[in-house]
């Protein structure tokens, strides 16, 4: 019998189990709305007040218009490794290597950085423990480990967890908003002027300015509206692929866009007195409290663990699938180890176990500081890697493939580009300007500096990986005119 092909021109060793809904779910619980919101709340309340809750909409016209691009890829290049293999094909090797690179930074510290916070922002406060960051690191590893197995297991059993997370955060995302409208009505307590208020940040000098309070609050959609390429990492196990991932990209992020913004209008309008749920370490949970109670503080924590931990399992994933395609090219560090998929899980288990690696190395060895800078700078990346996708796009447009029945933007392809190109060089300067970023700055030339050393490594003891494409002649007519 003849051995599948994945339609990049490699044997299918990953088992397509993933239908439609389950590949938005790979998507949708990446962005994980409600976890992203009840993670950067505060800092919006902080830096620009409870009026800058409308820069949400900014970002998610923004990010929606990348989604848009993104997907033009995924409808033509179904592949395990997403704008790695997109750049690889199109532009070169070695372009793509860098792709790769930064996408593989970004996802390994993301594990890190949402379990983290699964364990001090949601889990600790749900088991009423007091907050010690020791503690917290000791319930991350665990939770990282649970991750790594659940991932080695079975990829159908991950779907089904994401596929559940999914489901309880919307259904508490929409369930919340109604509540407190409900109780802001019956009460009379909470005011619409919230929505134009600064809050503790009126008369604060360079609130307009570049780097200032209204500036940074950008930065709640800008860190929560990423990831929804992540179903183009798993698209050698989705079914339909060139149908099934475009459609999850973009509607991930639409979804998430229009159910964040309401969130955010219900739970703004709900704050009784601004003052002090500006300085709540958990302002979310805080106006939970005071106007559902208790009861539904501990619902809320309990449904934010979980979706955190469907956050952290998917990126875990993406970001092993990630490694074993570029191990499959000879591309990354231990490939001959890295590439090989269990014949019985039909997952790439020594991937899962790097990633789960460098999560230790993190939690363990760099102290609160730095790892917190560290997780600043992720937020840099995606802003990056999704400037270079436009970018690539727009240079290799005229010569991709338009399949039948596929996603294809047709005529608006080129204007939804360049405007995609130009929001990611705002989100980029929003996201460098602050003076706070300096550190996360040099924080992500350094990751530069380390992928060059062993991209010079490469050049000179393995030249030949960077200078041929697996399948480029059986993908030929496939990809190109």
């Amino acid at each position: 019998m003849a051995q599948e092909k994945t339609g990049g021109g490699y044997r299918q060793e990953l088992k397509r189990t993933l239908g439609p809904f389950q590949v938005f779910a790979i998507s949708f619980a990446f962005i994980s709305v409600a976890v992203g919101i009840f993670a950067t709340y505060d800092e919006v309340l902080v830096s620009a007040g409870p009026v800058g809750i409308w820069l949400w909409i900014i970002a998610a016209v923004g990010q929606t218009l990348v989604a848009l691009v993104v997907a033009q890829f995924a409808a033509r290049i179904a592949l395990s490794g997403s704008s790695y293999q997109w750049a690889s094909r199109l532009g070169s090797p070695a372009v793509g290597w860098w792709f790769g690179w930064l996408t593989f930074c970004y996802l390994a510290v993301a594990v890190v950085a949402i379990d983290n916070a699964l364990a001090s922002q949601a889990f600790m406060p749900l088991a009423g423990m007091p907050a010690d960051e020791d503690t917290a690191r000791v319930i991350t590893l665990v939770v990282l480990l649970v991750q790594a197995v659940l991932a080695i297991v079975s990829t159908r059993l991950i779907s089904w967890i994401n596929t559940t997370a999914v489901g309880l955060e919307l259904a508490l995302v929409v369930a919340v908003a109604i509540a407190l409208v409900i109780a802001v009505a019956v009460t009379d307590i909470g005011s619409a002027a919230n929505l134009t208020s600064r809050g503790i940040t009126a008369g604060a000098p360079d609130y307009f300015g570049i780097g200032g309070g209204l500036m940074i609050a950008m930065i709640m959609g800008l860190a929560t509206l990423v990831g929804f390429d992540s179903a183009a990492n798993l698209a050698e196990e989705a079914k339909d692929p060139y149908r099934t991932v475009p459609r999850a990209i973009v509607g991930s992020v639409v979804a998430a866009g229009i159910l964040g913004m309401l969130f955010l209008i219900t739970l703004t309008v709900a704050i009784e007195d601004i003052p002090r749920i500006s300085h709540e370490s958990s302002p979310v949970a805080a106006i939970m409290h005071d106007r559902l109670g208790v009861v539904a503080e501990r619902v809320l924590l309990t449904a934010i663990t979980f979706a955190f931990f469907g956050a952290g399992i998917v990126v875990m994933v993406s970001c092993s699938r990630l490694v074993y395609a570029m191990s499959r090219d000879s591309r990354f560090p231990a490939h001959r180890v890295m590439r090989r998929v269990n014949p019985r899980t039909r997952t790439p288990i020594p991937a899962t176990l790097l990633i789960l690696g460098l999560g230790v190395v993190l939690m363990v060895v760099l102290p609160g500081a730095a790892l917190l800078e560290l997780i600043t700078a992720s937020t840099i990346l995606p802003a990056l890697i999704y400037c270079a996708t436009i970018v690539l796009y727009l240079a290799v447009r005229k010569r991709l493939d338009r399949r039948k029945g596929a996603f294809d933007l047709g005529r608006y392809e080129t204007p939804v580009a360049v405007s995609a190109l130009t929001w990611t060089f705002l989100a980029l300067f929003v996201l460098v300007s602050p003076g706070e970023a300096r550190t996360s700055v040099v924080i992500v030339a350094g990751l530069l500096v380390l992928g060059g050393v062993f991209f010079v490594g490469m050049l000179a003891f393995d030249r030949r990986a960077l200078d041929s494409q697996p399948g480029s002649e059986d993908d030929e007519d496939t990809f190109a005119h």
